[in-house]
């Protein structure tokens, strides 16, 4: 199983529910270009394209025919380009399923916070720059259930992978996946309608960014969706419902196993 984290946050999401994978799965879970341990060149060409091509190169590399996808976030769309090159035949794997926690799988539904819509601006450097761990710790807080906040240990891990390799210098390259979507569109919604494997979504509900009213949409465009829905968890459910996120997971597979 491919597990592809969000941003501007790292593989370390996965640590909560990390135990059940592995016992399940052999799970590859890397931290993409300008994310957590990984390199952030200041100079690279970001993209989701680019993201998709690194997953495929790494899983070639190991020897990888065919794997299940777990995606969260800005790995949602990473997962559709996936999704997409599986379709068009010109993938170098197969993909056996996808399993998508919150992230805007439609632009028309995303909806940004504000430090978001900054860094994708000409102000976008400096702000990356002046980013603090305090005005970070507020924006994850923000995104979060109402009931499941994140806790000071989870802010301070967090913090040091955004931090290291002066990774706050390259937010305002890593944020252009946001016009990456809205030029895309047709693809990456399309790989969804289009889609030939089992699909679910696993969705908090109470996500200012992605949550119900991103399900609505889903539902409108997605022929009989299969939806986990996490009533009062925000952005990321891995982390504030991790039972809940495994539950929903597994059920999935056990399901197609069946």
């Amino acid at each position: 199983m491919v597990a592809i984290h969000g941003f501007p946050s790292a593989s370390w999401d996965w640590h909560a529910v990390w135990p059940e994978l592995v016992r399940r799965f052999r799970v590859i879970a890397p931290d993409m270009i300008g994310f957590g341990w990984s390199a952030k060149p200041r100079d690279h060409a970001y993209s989701i394209l680019d993201q998709a091509t690194l997953h495929e190169g790494l899983l070639r590399q190991l020897g990888v025919a065919r794997a299940h996808v777990l995606a969260h976030d800005y790995g949602d769309t990473v997962a559709q380009e996936l999704l997409a090159r599986h379709l068009d035949g010109a993938l170098g794997f197969a993909i056996d399923s996808v399993c998508f926690l919150n992230g805007g799988l439609f632009p028309e539904t995303h909806r940004p916070r504000a430090v978001q819509r900054v860094l994708a601006s000409p102000l976008g450097r400096v702000v990356g720059r002046l980013t603090s761990k305090r005005a970070f710790g507020r924006g994850m807080t923000a995104i979060f259930g109402p009931a499941t906040p994140p806790s000071a240990a989870l802010i301070d891990e967090l913090w040091t992978l955004l931090r290291h390799h002066d990774g706050h210098l390259v937010l305002h390259h890593l944020i252009g996946y946001m016009a990456e979507r809205r030029r895309h569109r047709g693809r990456w919604v399309g790989a969804l309608t289009r889609a030939t494997v089992p699909m679910r979504v696993i969705d908090g509900l109470a996500d200012p960014v992605s949550g119900a009213h991103m399900l609505a949409r889903y539902r409108e465009l997605v022929r009989n969706p299969d939806i986990c829905e996490l009533p009062e968890i925000g952005h990321y459910p891995q982390l504030e419902d991790p039972a809940g996120v495994l539950r929903g997971f597994l059920g999935f597979h056990d399901r197609i196993a069946a």
